[in-house]
């Protein structure tokens, strides 16, 4: 699915890539995005045969600035969209679906939100496990913490598929 999101975003936006910066721009972009996030940035910088350092740098600093805003400031937003008329029915489905993932992350708490973050599986990742981390009421600088960590465990994942298997498959 992330390879398909991946290609997609590419054809979309495959005007900026002969810019200056433009291949670093798309990864830094989708690195930013949910769903996608590191691992999808890591999958493009691949196929758009990108120096494997410079696209580990890109895609992690672009995974790690949304963990802040969404530790602190996801819940109180949240609270305030549930009060509107068209918007409540989305905050209540996107919580939902942390809800039903956040057994792991409940339980052990800093290990479970690195392992769930870290570990590159669809539906896990930064996003969401910032997300439930900060639904449960976890310590907001143990869940950065965690957060972060497991952006590089996941980033090191994903590098290695990326630029060792997935290149190996597509040369």
């Amino acid at each position: 699915m992330a390879e398909s999101l991946v290609q997609s975003f590419l054809q979309a936006f495959s005007g900026i890539i002969d810019m200056p910066f433009g291949k670093e721009i798309i990864i830094f972009v989708i690195s930013l995005m949910p769903i996608l996030e590191l691992r999808g940035g890591l999958i493009a910088a691949s196929l758009l045969n990108m120096n494997p350092v410079t696209s580990f740098i890109v895609c992690f600093i672009g995974n790690l600035i949304p963990i802040p805003f969404i530790l602190w400031f996801i819940t109180p937003i949240f609270d305030k969209l549930k009060k509107t008329k068209h918007l409540s029915k989305l905050v209540n489905k996107i919580e939902s679906k942390a809800n039903s993932k956040k057994e792991q992350i409940e339980k052990y708490q800093f290990w479970g939100l690195l392992l769930f973050v870290g570990i590159p599986l669809p539906g896990t990742g930064a996003w969401t496990g910032s997300l439930i981390a900060s639904m449960v009421g976890m310590n907001k600088k143990k869940s950065l913490l965690a957060a972060i960590l497991g952006v590089t465990l996941a980033g090191i994942i994903m590098f290695v598929l990326s630029f060792g298997v997935l290149k190996g498959i597509i040369s």
